[in-house]
């Protein structure tokens, strides 16, 4: 390791190769660090923390923290952090719960500046949470998906796979995957047509899943009706029986759609 002056490693902790750690860090004793990580001064890895190989945490970050959570009792947990992921300043992820046990931030996520992780938050892999983003307990957030700046997610709720949600948002239903998502309430705002292009989605992928919400927001139908039409008029595939099974495993409901078409 590379180490400067005046941090506190346990010697318990369980610190790969070329790991560099800053000055008036801390380090607690059930900690795992993978190869090649880089930490920031003023920052505090606390118990149950699992961090990936070639991370990146800036000063003031605390990983693992104790849930602020009324039900947690001491149980053992963790709060694991993927490979190649970087945590920007003052970014607080709290450890798990005896609900799932562990809090999970994916690889080669971007987690900005001031982001709260509440306690068995789960987040995919290529995301970005966009500074001062705050989630609750228990939130779920699927593959490449990027949370605006000051928005609020309630507890328990599901970000599909490849979102927008504008900045300042407040989310309390659940978003399906491929869409952006904004004004107040937050609603469906169409598709997230930049995104899918980066991730080179086709042309005719993206009229397939256009077309699906269409059905789901812009027909006036119940969800219900509005799945079965989907399923009756176009054939399986993945992005087609993704979104069929986020919203129908919906426990809050999916956001509402605009009044007028926005595709």
């Amino acid at each position: 390791m590379n180490n400067q002056p005046l941090y506190s490693l346990h010697p318990d902790a369980q610190v790969g190769n070329q790991v560099e750690i800053g000055p008036f860090t801390t380090i607690y004793g059930d900690v795992v660090i993978g190869d090649n990580t880089w930490i920031a001064n003023n920052v505090t890895i606390m118990d149950g923390a699992r961090i990936g190989k070639n991370c990146k945490i800036f000063p003031g970050a605390v990983i693992s923290g104790i849930p602020q959570d009324l039900k947690f009792q001491g149980e053992i947990s963790t709060a694991e952090i993927g490979d190649n992921t970087t945590i920007r300043e003052y970014v607080t992820v709290n450890r798990g719960t005896k609900s799932k046990g562990k809090t999970v931030v994916g690889s080669n996520c971007l987690i900005q500046s001031y982001v709260h992780v509440a306690h068995d938050c789960m987040i995919g892999n290529n995301c970005i949470l966009t500074g001062y983003v705050g989630l609750a307990g228990e939130v779920i957030i699927e593959d490449w998906s990027i949370v605006g700046g000051g928005s609020l997610i309630h507890q328990f709720v599901r970000i599909g796979s490849h979102v927008m949600i504008q900045g300042g948002s407040k989310v309390s239903k659940d978003v399906p995957p491929y869409i952006m998502a904004g004004r107040d309430p937050l609603s469906y705002a169409g598709l997230n047509l930049v995104g899918l292009k980066r991730r080179s989605f086709s042309s005719e992928k993206i009229l397939e899943i256009q077309e699906i919400y269409r059905t789901i927001y812009q027909k006036g139908l119940n969800n219900s009706d509005a799945l079965r039409e989907v399923e009756a008029a176009m054939s399986p595939s993945e992005e087609r029986d993704h979104i069929i099974r986020f919203v129908r495993n919906s426990e809050r409901g999916i956001i509402r759609g605009l009044l007028d078409e926005v595709d």
